[in-house]
Parts: C-alpha cells; sequence; structure tokens
C-alpha cells in the first residue's frame, strides 16, 4: 500500500514544474494540446480514456501519473470495480511490478474519494 498522500503529490508537482511551464511554455502548451486532443470526446468516452492513461501509468511505475489519473476519474464517476477490473488487467500484462503499483492506484483512488474536511 502506498505510504504517501497522492493529494500532497499532485500540489508538490504542480508547485515544482510552475517555473518549467514559464519558462518553457511553448512545449508546455503543446502538451496540453496535446493532452486536450487525445481526450476530446470521440467513439472511445472519457472515461474509458481515462483508465487507460492510469493502466499505462500504473505499468509505467509513475506514482504522479496514479494520482492525477485517478482524480479524473473519480470526477468521472469510476467505481472501485470498474478500476479493479481494469487494474487486474494491468497486472495481467504487466506481473508483479504493476501488482505493487496497482495497490498505489487503490490506495489513490481510496484516499481522494473520502471526503475532505476543511481545516
Amino acid at each position: 500500500m502506498s505510504t504517501f498522500d497522492h493529494v500532497e503529490l499532485m500540489k508538490h508537482i504542480n508547485g515544482e514544474l510552475g517555473p518549467f511551464r514559464k519558462s518553457q511554455s511553448a512545449a508546455m502548451q503543446g502538451f496540453a494540446q496535446l493532452a486536450a486532443a487525445a481526450m476530446a470526446p470521440g467513439e472511445i468516452d472519457a472515461k474509458t480514456k481515462e483508465l487507460i492513461a492510469l493502466a499505462i501509468g500504473v505499468s509505467t511505475h509513475c506514482s504522479g501519473c496514479i494520482a492525477f489519473h485517478t482524480k479524473a476519474l473519480i470526477k468521472l464517476g469510476c467505481t472501485r470495480d470498474e478500476l479493479e477490473e481494469m487494474l487486474a488487467i494491468a497486472v495481467y500484462m504487466g506481473g508483479g511490478p504493476n501488482l505493487m503499483y496497482a495497490a498505489e492506484a487503490l490506495s489513490a483512488f481510496d484516499r481522494q474519494s473520502e471526503p475532505r474536511t476543511v481545516p
């Protein structure tokens, strides 16, 4: 199980990338356009696209990808059952290492699904 907070990880990544976004604005705008085009409505629905993105994040062992894509899946109404079914495929295709990151994805999904209290 993951031992870190994916919400804090996303904040950290966004903070660290702030100066890079400014210094490399054209490249970052290009990346944003690529993401928007890939995730745009089409033959595959938004939730399925996010499940694919998360599967790739699990397969490439990217904790940041896991954080951002589980957040997106929660917003799209993904159920834990749907997540688990996709993760079973990711584990089948990637074996033990993917199983370790599947546990992280489950933890990120559960922690981000919990209601947050405002301090």
